[in-house]
């Protein structure tokens, strides 16, 4: 059996991690782990969770399992978060999952149910977790033109242009915002045209919304998602909590779905139960929980809000600083794009050699793309960050 494995390939992020965490230096520099850093460095348990964790420890009564979908009120409120008040509850439902990940791959094997001859088109670049997982759910993956490094903006005619050469009934795989590894987001305008394209072409949409909160603001985030679903008769729609509200060790997430009427809405969750029973059998309930109470206290509510919008803000403020020094450092506007980009993520235009030369001469840690966790920019040292960078790029 094991004899005929073969050797795993080695995942580079985890290798980044481990690399980083045997560095015995004392100024060295994290900037390629996924994950929210405070000022200190550290990814903290939101005060409105803790509270949230304190209520559910006082109150639960059981350790029984939970159904395949999850909490009805979780679900419920995750509906409410991420499509509006004013949604149509007839046509959504959603089921408690592993995370966003999670939710990606129970959506994937219900599509594959539904549409078993479509393909599934990313962008390029995407989260490269998307490919190994959207593949393993039997699907031929193309990838669509995203991303035009030299503006660090989005190339919405490339990608139309691509979108439109899709065969009819494909599912097309987009980010609802902060777009993960670049932060280049389309504009509402952007979002008009390829609805039409879906809508032309008979085109699925799978929406990763693993952000909301990070770039504009929780409802600004949704925006894409709420048009969408205004516009189109059926979607899906992959949610995490392990960013917004830093549950990622606790694997909270929602799949979501929009179908054409009520029907074939409870339908669909229902095939939807069954695939997360052949796959998981039950979600994990303590993170689901929290959320739940999070979202449904009023005060704690608030609290998360305030919480969250200061971590947004926060993340805005160390774009600027990183922007202004770059500029400053290599006396042009090479760098200005990071201030117009969104969420948790930039990259920066270095070769591997570049990235090489930052690690070991500097300590710095950035992963083989380019791509930066601008939470983790550090809020003192932005000067010498930009001198270790144009020093690379001038002398490799």
């Amino acid at each position: 059996m094991f004899e005929a494995l073969q050797e795993p390939r080695p995942d580079a992020i985890l290798g980044l991690m481990a690399a980083f965490r045997a560095d015995t230096r004392t100024d060295k520099l994290d900037l390629g782990v996924g994950i929210y850093k405070d000022s200190a460095g550290e990814t903290p348990v939101m005060r409105a969770v803790k509270s949230a964790e304190r209520k559910l420890l006082e109150s639960q009564q059981t350790k029984a399992y939970v159904a395949p979908i999850g909490s009805p009120a979780f679900c419920a409120a995750m509906i409410t978060q991420v499509f509006g008040k004013e949604a149509d509850l007839t046509r959504l439902r959603a089921a408690q999952s592993v995370g966003g990940s999670g939710a990606l791959r129970v959506l994937a094997d219900l599509m594959k149910q539904g549409r078993p001859e479509a393909d599934m088109w990313v962008s390029d670049p995407t989260w490269p977790n998307h490919v190994p997982l959207l593949s393993a759910a039997g699907y031929t993956l193309h990838s669509y033109p995203y991303y035009d490094a030299a503006s660090g903006q989005v190339d919405v005619e490339a990608m139309l242009a691509a979108l439109g050469k899709a065969k009819r009934g494909d599912i097309v795989v987009l980010h609802g915002c902060c777009h993960n590894p670049t932060g280049a987001d389309l504009t509402i305008q952007d979002w008009s045209r390829v609805i039409t394209v879906l809508q032309d072409n008979d085109l699925f949409p799978l929406v990763d919304l693993a952000y909301q909160g990070f770039g504009d603001g929780l409802e600004e985030d949704a925006a894409a998602v709420r048009l969408m679903a205004s516009k189109l008769p059926e979607m899906v729609v992959a949610a995490s909590c392990s960013k917004n509200l830093g549950l990622y060790r606790e694997r909270v997430g929602a799949a979501m779905l929009l179908a054409r009427n009520e029907s074939e809405a409870t339908r669909a969750l229902g095939r939807l139960g069954g695939v997360i029973r052949a796959n998981y059998s039950m979600p994990p309930d303590h993170g689901a929980n929290a959320t739940e109470i999070v979202l449904s206290d009023a005060a704690l509510n608030a609290q998360w809000r305030e919480e969250l919008e200061a971590m947004r803000c926060r993340m805005v403020t160390l774009r600027q600083a990183f922007s202004e020094a770059m500029r400053k450092r290599s006396n042009s506007d090479r760098f200005d794009y990071i201030t117009r980009q969104k969420g948790m993520f930039s990259r920066l235009p270095l070769s591997t050699a570049q990235l090489d030369a930052l690690r070991d001469d500097y300590g710095i840690y950035i992963v083989g793309d380019g791509r930066i966790n601008v939470a983790g920019l550090p809020e003192q040292g932005m000067e010498k960050l930009a001198d270790a960078i144009c020093c690379v790029l001038a002398d490799h």
